[in-house]
């Protein structure tokens, strides 16, 4: 490519990036006034508000985070990491960590992170273990907190009853009926669906093909998973 082509890939991209921030400009301004609609104030005071309030939320839970990280750390005798975590996986954790709103997930979160800057946990931090726990809802991270208090060995081949969960859940048995187990409700049905989604868990199948949701078989991974957001001790 010669210096003239090279110039004007360069306008082109210049152009593009412009035409980029224009749109978010008129974008974010749009909302400014759908704001001050709402407030009967000017634009400038609807965009102030939303992002004083944006900023504050992240900020918020941004000091929970590393609070709750630096009590499980004493929790197990550490008053500090004794290793690091790769800018890679850092930057997606601690984005995603600060950004949940719920305090039982964000716990999650930090256990997470404890686990992988503890090297005596025995976890190894995975990139799908954040995108995993990006998507799951409190509901979702409750069922596979039950499903895997359950010995792995037992259920790996013999299933989990969840027809009576959030409440609780059992290991299966060879001569389970499918007549005589319960369905679970339509929520947590949809919430086993979208485990199954991620890889946690594996639901049934009828000859036909389609899902049983009355027993379901845990995964190495979702085992790993929920063990790497469980804390470790030294």
């Amino acid at each position: 490519m010669d210096t003239e082509d090279q110039i004007s890939e360069t306008a082109k991209a210049v152009q593009e990036v412009a035409k980029t921030t224009v749109k978010a400009i008129d974008a974010g301004e749009k909302f400014g006034g759908f704001i001050s609609r709402f407030i009967s104030g000017p634009l400038e005071q609807g965009m102030g508000i939303f992002e004083d309030k944006l900023k504050y939320m992240r900020w918020e839970r941004q000091v929970r985070l590393m609070q709750r990280a630096d009590q499980l750390l004493k929790e197990i005798g550490l008053d500090k990491p004794t290793r690091t975590i790769p800018l890679k996986l850092a930057v997606p954790l601690l984005e995603a960590a600060s950004l949940e709103d719920d305090d039982f997930l964000q716990d999650l979160w930090a256990q997470l992170l404890v686990n992988a800057v503890n090297c005596a946990s025995g976890i190894s931090l995975q990139r799908a273990y954040i995108a995993m726990l990006e998507q799951l809802t409190p509901l979702e991270a409750a069922l596979l907190e039950k499903i895997y208090s359950l010995p792995y060995s037992e259920t790996q081949h013999n299933g989990v009853v969840v027809g009576k969960l959030p409440q609780e859940a059992s290991i299966g048995k060879d001569d389970d009926k499918e007549d005589d187990l319960s369905d679970p409700s339509d929520d947590v049905k949809l919430a086993l669906a979208n485990l199954t989604r991620l890889g946690c868990i594996v639901i049934q199948k009828s000859w036909g093909g389609g899902e049983l949701f009355k027993k379901v078989n845990p995964t190495l991974l979702g085992r790993s998973f929920v063990e790497a957001c469980t804390l470790k001790t030294r």
